[in-house]
């Protein structure tokens, strides 16, 4: 094995914790706190899966990271979009980025004041995190071709 193939399984875990994990909220609790007007379920939640994912998506970008300067992906071509290499880890960043202000607008404003009057736009923050992710793995399944 590679260390670039030991890097890639670091990189699948890390992404089934996260990808998975804001799955499980949004397909199982949150739907639960919203019928029930309850933000606790959300809250508890948050409480169990924050340490492991936010390890999570920092193994992420670590490894994410890593994996692009193997591609010959580096610093100086990030956002240059010229070929499918560059495209997926460009559009990958530009989703990393759109998360983080998912993850500042729910930790600074909603979730320290969570109730039953403001669930419906953490759900907006939470489902948007999670389809960020899936996407985030689609592009990624494309490197194996030669990326998008």
């Amino acid at each position: 094995m590679t260390l670039h193939h030991f890097i890639l399984i670091i990189h699948l875990l890390a992404a089934t914790v996260w990808v998975g994990g804001h799955l499980l909220l949004s397909i199982s609790y949150l739907p639960k706190a919203l019928r029930k007007k309850d933000p606790q379920i959300i809250l508890n939640f948050e409480k169990k899966f924050e340490r492991l994912g936010m390890s999570s998506l920092a193994l992420l970008i670590f490894t994410g990271i890593w994996m692009s300067y193997d591609f010959g992906v580096t610093i100086e071509t990030w956002f240059d979009f010229s070929g499918g290499f560059e495209k997926v880890v460009s559009a990958k960043l530009v989703l990393l980025f759109l998360t983080f202000v998912c993850a500042i607008c729910a930790q600074l404003y909603f979730i320290p004041n969570l109730n039953q009057y403001n669930m419906k736009i953490m759900s907006l923050i939470i489902l948007t995190v999670t389809l960020i992710g899936v996407a985030m793995l689609v592009l990624g399944s494309t490197l194996r071709y030669g990326g998008i």
